[in-house]
C-alpha cells in the first residue's frame, strides 16, 4: 500500500477517534499495520487510543513497538511515560518520561528560532 494511502487511513482513524469512534479508529489502523507494519504514526496512534480506552497492556504493546521504530521521538517517550504511570511502575515512567524532557530540549536547542516564534 503506497505512504499517502497509509496516512489517509491513519488521519481517518484519528477523525474516528475524536468523534468518539475508537472501534473503528483501531481497526482501521491494524489495517493500515497489516500493510505497513514498519509505520510509526500508525503504531503510535493505537497506542494512543489504546490508552484512552485504558487498555493499557495494548497500549504498552503498540507503543513499544513505535518506540522501536522511532525511540527519539519525544512523544512516544511521553506515550510511554504515561502508560508505565498507569500500569504502576514509577521506575519505568520516570526513566521515560526523563527521555522525553532530554529530547526536547535538544530539540530546543537545535531549533532556537521555532521556540522564539512560539513566544512571539
Amino acid at each position: 500500500m503506497p505512504s499517502d494511502t497509509i496516512q489517509a487511513i491513519i488521519e481517518d482513524a484519528t477523525f474516528d477517534f475524536t468523534i468518539g469512534e475508537n472501534a473503528s479508529a483501531i481497526a482501521k489502523l491494524q489495517t493500515a499495520l497489516e500493510s505497513e507494519p514498519e509505520s510509526f504514526a500508525a503504531w503510535h496512534a493505537l497506542a494512543e487510543i489504546q490508552f484512552s480506552e485504558r487498555h493499557f497492556d495494548e497500549a504498552l504493546q503498540a507503543a513499544e513497538k513505535a518506540h522501536s521504530i522511532n525511540p527519539d521521538d519525544v512523544f512516544i517517550n511521553t506515550s510511554l511515560s504515561r502508560i508505565w504511570m498507569e500500569k504502576g511502575d514509577k521506575s519505568e515512567a520516570e526513566k521515560f518520561g526523563a527521555k522525553a524532557k532530554i529530547l526536547g530540549w535538544k530539540d530546543q536547542l537545535e531549533n532556537p528560532s521555532e521556540i522564539d516564534e512560539n513566544l512571539a
